[in-house]
């Protein structure tokens, strides 16, 4: 148990709107150090005696100044930032999650944006063109969710919470996983359930195809070209997982030649490693009319955040009076 109060280093941009909930949420007395970005040599200074590391990071770097450290929290779900080898003897890594309603909001909001067309129709009307069959007969009436067959690849918690936004709209869902299992009050709500091996069956018999399964050796381009040709002239697929889940290439041959209906894209193949400006991938996407392009910012709420500010609070007070961490992934 810990004695004397906490001093805890925030080196993450996306906590300093939630700065006050997270100071008022913690044990009286922590000390707080703010840093307005994750800067190795600003975080170095300010670590020494420093029991907790709020970052989405750990480098070789900040080892010699982490004399007091215990536990780093990451505030987001993924850990691959984590130099595990760098870690002094003892610290805990733990993460946490709240993005996964905000994600299903951002793939239901998108998958309606491409089925109904609402973009084109948009930049059509603003030229007073009105592209609807009941002034172009010879266009086709499009399709609402209700009945859609929502394939999802991988069933964690973005999955379970996007099927309960779809079902809500009345779509029907099938899974594949690499467990091949769902909560038992959530099976009997699909009309199938499959390990990977389900896969090309999915996409042979989905509407909207949507990606939220981790990247790994597995997974790497798991969507390739031949998987791609699979899916129906007019379906979607959705990519909240990590870009290399598909092949960029066999993508954008895909989407430019209409073999499949469109995509969202909220993940990417290459990020901006200093500002805001640095091009996702090699292949144009940019100039598709059939995808939505976000900047991995379908998570990026306020919710999301406040969310994950309060599990960090929880965790500082946690550790200050001796108890059992939550979420730890790293240590024990």
């Amino acid at each position: 148990m810990t004695n004397s109060p906490l001093t805890v280093v925030v080196a993450d941009a996306n906590l300093l709107p939630h700065r006050t909930l997270l100071e008022d949420l913690a044990p009286a007395g922590t000390r707080f150090t703010w840093l307005e970005r994750f800067d190795e040599g600003a975080i170095a200074a300010a670590l020494p005696g420093a029991q907790v590391l709020v970052a989405p990071k750990f480098t070789p770097a900040l080892t010699s100044s982490a004399d007091a450290l215990e536990l780093v929290h990451v505030a987001g779900a993924g850990v691959d930032g984590i130099d595990v080898d760098a870690l002094p003897s003892g610290v805990r890594v733990a993460n946490t999650f709240h993005h996964e309603g905000s994600i299903a909001e951002h793939i239901v909001a998108t998958t309606i944006l491409l089925r109904r067309q609402i973009l084109q129709q948009d930049r059509a009307l603003r030229e007073g063109r009105w592209a609807t069959p009941v002034y172009e007969p010879e266009r086709t009436q499009l399709s609402s969710l209700e009945g859609a067959a929502v394939g999802f690849v991988g069933f964690g918690h973005i999955g379970r919470r996007t099927w309960q936004a779809y079902r809500a709209l009345g779509a029907r869902g099938r899974v594949v996983s690499r467990s091949g299992r769902v909560p038992d009050e959530i099976r009997d709500e699909l009309a199938g359930v499959a390990q990977l091996d389900g896969l090309d069956a999915l996409l042979e018999e989905s509407d909207i195809v949507i990606l939220c399964l981790p990247l790994d050796e597995s997974t790497h381009e798991l969507i390739d070209a031949e998987r791609l040709r699979r899916m129906r002239a007019d379906a979607l697929l959705v990519n909240v997982a990590r870009g290399p889940v598909v092949a960029p290439s066999a993508l954008h041959d895909a989407l430019r030649e209409k073999s499949i209906g469109g995509a969202v894209l909220d993940t990417w193949y290459a990020y901006p490693s200093e500002g805001s400006r640095a091009r996702p991938a090699e292949q144009p996407f940019e100039t598709l009319d059939n995808v939505v392009m976000t900047p991995h910012s379908s998570g990026i709420t306020a919710q999301t955040f406040q969310g994950r500010a309060r599990d960090i609070a929880e965790n500082i007070s946690r550790l200050a009076d001796g108890s059992p961490l939550d979420r730890v992934v790293i240590g024990r």
